[in-house]
């Protein structure tokens, strides 16, 4: 998925739109799905429904779309370590927003984790774009918030991650067709369709609007499949270890980049992406070993419960033993 996406934004200045095409085709994919009969829910549209979602859908489309512009300024291979301060950034957003307090050594992890971002920052030898940076970092933050309101808009559709997944992508790309106007990315979409790519790109090399298409309907197929399976994880597991299976899929990703787009992997890149997966593969284990533990019950031991007879009896057994 990342690796689709960087061959399309490396060919194009139109991020947003090309995010939109990737929800409607995901949208496209619903519907059909559903006319099949193919999904488990069936499809709905309740505006009561869409009211309920407003913050998760404006978190989708501004987590998505930073997320999108990190990919377009920085290299495939340091996609993962730009977006590395996803899971202390979820770590502190369920502590304030889930009242999930965090032990000393998940604490440590996140440590770790971040101590891994400032080495692929500062350490990486290669010149970074700082506002590639930027859009990372915030993507990470807003990432972190949307995993934990995921979890609470469960409830406005029921539990069903399906209808989730349907009214996000539907209302995602019906609140980016106004954003895609004010970016001022309709001149790009206009050269995109309609300029003069084709005549002047060299006989070897894929066209723009090509590339695009090809792009959007592997990322949008794509896509479909990952919005329901990040929604199930979630709601089967927590929005923290929903992250770390983010943080492995970076690593296979910054592999791949190596590999696709030749990208070079520096010491300091690399030791990076180390850090940070090490940082999250501990929270792993911390996590599975504080899930493992034993809790403790307020009746910590068994007792027999004693006659009022026996009581009585003592009593006064006592009080002859004291005359």
């Amino acid at each position: 998925m990342v690796m689709a996406n960087k061959w399309v934004l490396n060919a194009t200045e139109a991020p947003l739109f090309f995010l939109c095409t990737q929800l409607v085709l995901a949208v496209l994919l619903f519907v059909i799905s559903d006319a099949l009969k193919l999904l488990p829910d069936r499809l709905t549209l309740d505006i009561n429904i869409c009211k309920g979602l407003v913050p998760m859908v404006g978190l989708n489309v501004v987590g998505l779309s930073f997320s999108n512009y990190t990919l377009k300024y920085v290299d495939a291979s340091f996609y993962q370590v730009a977006r590395g301060l996803v899971l202390p950034f979820t770590v502190c957003t369920s502590y304030l927003m889930l009242n999930a307090r965090p032990s000393l050594r998940i604490l440590f992890s996140c440590g770790i984790v971040t101590m891994g971002f400032f080495i692929g920052v500062f350490l990486d030898g290669t010149p970074l774009s700082l506002v590639g940076i930027f859009f990372g970092v915030v993507s990470s933050a807003i990432t972190a918030i949307h995993s934990v309101v995921i979890k609470q808009s469960l409830n406005v559709v029921n539990g069903s991650a399906l209808l989730l997944s349907w009214y996000t992508n539907l209302l995602s790309a019906i609140l980016l067709v106004p954003i895609i106007v004010l970016a001022g990315e309709t001149a790009e979409i206009i050269k995109l369709f309609f300029g003069a790519d084709e005549l002047l790109r060299v006989p070897d090399q894929m066209s723009a609007l090509r590339t695009f298409v090809l792009g959007s309907i592997i990322t949008g197929a794509l896509g479909f499949m990952m919005s329901i399976a990040s929604l199930l994880s979630i709601k089967v597991t927590s929005p923290i270890t929903h992250m770390i299976s983010s943080a492995v899929r970076g690593v296979a990703a910054s592999l791949l980049a190596m590999w696709i787009f030749h990208d070079i992997i520096t010491s300091g890149r690399a030791s990076s992406i180390a850090v940070i997966l090490f940082g999250s593969i501990y929270y792993t284990w911390v996590k599975h070993v504080e899930s493992q533990s034993p809790v403790p019950s307020t009746n910590a031991a068994p007792y027999d419960r004693v006659k009022m007879e026996d009581v009585e009896s003592g009593t006064r057994r006592n009080s002859n033993s004291k005359e």
